[in-house]
């Protein structure tokens, strides 16, 4: 007989993709909408993101940033003043015509990214190098007309943050870029217990009109990577076309630098693939919701059993733990799944036997593991526990990334990594070849280059798939959500 307590859903062993819909929804974390392609966020949906959301915006803040807010619809014309922007956004682009009853003098697109009207208003509002540095972000959703969509990971409509910077000099608006990459990097390491691979990616991959793109790379249990934030640096390129021009400390006008930055809703997506199983959601502590419930065990027979929950839901409370009494009239084994699809952090059980007997008695929710903790100073102890489980979490995806890392030393061994879905094939590769094995590798195993990280250190001297000698350059390829 299976242990499965979600009936409900698809093993994740089974079938990836329908066990991910089946979470995203009967978690209800979100639901499809009328209108095709986007979904409505639900709360415990929305709260992922809130959590995010203030973590970041804390963090930025500390950086100098400032939190605006722009218009949803822009110009054709001025989309067009960037003629990377709009070469690399035109396929996605929601376009309107007629507002109310009347065509439009211009054509309207519904953003898509928003440099073009930051670039806009910049050149309204520097003057002078005493203008600089412009540190600006703003939350908003964007329009991207996918063709395929997937609850938080690619949709038609989807919530994030882009910040857009202008600084005096290129030193600073570089070193700035790689500041936002690592505070993505933070995101993970800090609040979602995701472990990324950070690094640069090749010119193929990079945003329309950067000059350098950096990213942080995810590991999903399937061997795919997923995109989780990028960090560009724009250079002068967008101030030019824009004609955005600051009086330097030498009398003379200049183009200012310029970079923007940006993580979405798809963290979600990521946060559900990397640490969820058969039976649902696992949630890391510092970004779950509900840290912890309280499932009372035989309070009708008992009537001690509720009142002793609801003292520890308050001393909970008081604590910091974002905490839930279950008293509904609904079965212990009912509540049991529940918790456990929803992805709850813990769950704490109260009965006449452990009351009698000075103790609760726990279950962590991503190992599973069973244990009882005394009554006394539980507030104490709880808040350590939930600390206890998410650098657990974290280890533990930590571990998958590391394992899902292949040295490939020829084709064959590529292949193998990409076509069996054992991750990221870790690849020297010599700089004159890159674009011919991107289209290779691409054409045959359906793979991409997902960062050339950091840390370059060199494993061999000839090119992975063509055995020429003078390879300088390691990259990880992947497909890729």
């Amino acid at each position: 007989m299976s242990s499965k307590k979600v009936t409900s859903i698809t093993p994740k062993s089974e079938n990836l993709t329908q066990w991910y819909t089946d979470v995203c929804v009967k978690a209800e974390l979100m639901d499809y909408a009328t209108t095709k392609g986007f979904i409505i966020y639900r709360p415990d949906g929305y709260a992922l993101w809130e959590s995010i959301k203030d973590y970041f915006d804390k963090r930025i803040k500390a950086l100098g940033v400032r939190n605006v807010y722009l218009p949803s619809l822009i110009p054709m014309s001025l989309l067009k003043k960037e003629a990377d922007l709009i070469a690399g956004f035109a396929p996605e682009c929601a376009v309107i015509t007629k507002g109310g009853n009347k065509e439009l003098a211009e054509p309207m697109v519904v953003r898509p990214t928003s440099e073009t009207m930051f670039c806009d208003h910049f050149k309204n509002i520097v003057h002078s190098y005493n203008d600089l540095p412009v540190k600006y972000n703003q939350w908003c959703s964007v329009v991207r007309w996918e063709k395929t969509t997937r609850p938080f990971l690619r949709g038609a409509e989807f919530l994030w943050q882009e910040g857009h910077c202008l600084f005096e000099t290129e030193n600073e608006a570089r070193e700035f870029t790689l500041t936002m990459l690592r505070e993505y990097n933070m995101i993970g390491s800090e609040l979602l217990a995701i472990p990324f691979v950070m690094g640069a990616k090749p010119s193929s991959e990079k945003f329309a009109g950067a000059e350098d793109t950096y990213t942080i790379e995810a590991m999903m249990p399937d061997g795919q990577a997923l995109q989780s934030g990028t960090s560009h640096y724009l250079g002068q390129g967008f101030t030019k076309a824009y004609d955005i021009k600051f009086q330097g400390r030498d009398n003379k006008l200049d183009n200012p630098y310029y970079i923007s930055w940006g993580v979405s809703t798809r963290l979600l997506g990521a946060l559900i693939m990397v640490h969820g199983d058969d039976e649902g959601l696992v949630l890391p502590p510092r970004v779950a919701p509900t840290q912890a419930v309280i499932v009372p065990i035989r309070m009708d027979s008992d009537p001690n059993v509720l009142k002793v929950a609801r003292e520890l839901e308050s001393q909970l409370k008081e604590a910091g733990v974002r905490v839930y009494l279950d008293d509904s009239n609904k079965t212990p084994g009912w509540k049991f799944a529940q918790y456990e699809m929803k992805g709850v952090p813990l769950r704490i059980e109260v009965g006449p036997k452990d009351i009698a007997n000075g103790v609760v008695s726990f279950t962590k929710r991503y190992d599973s593991s069973k244990s009882t903790l005394p009554i006394e100073n539980l507030a104490k102890t709880i808040p350590a526990l939930l600390e206890e489980i998410q650098a657990g979490m974290y280890q533990k995806a930590l571990t998958f990334l590391n394992e899902h890392i292949i040295e490939c030393h020829n084709y064959e061994e590529v292949k193998e990594v990409i076509t069996s879905g054992k991750g990221f094939a870790k690849m020297m590769v010599c700089s004159k070849n890159e674009a011919e094995l991107e289209t290779k590798l691409k054409s045959e195993l359906n793979a991409t280059p997902r960062v050339m990280p950091f840390d370059q250190r060199p494993f061999q001297s000839t090119d992975t798939v063509t055995g020429e000698e003078g390879a300088d350059t390691v990259i990880y390829f992947a497909r890729a959500y």
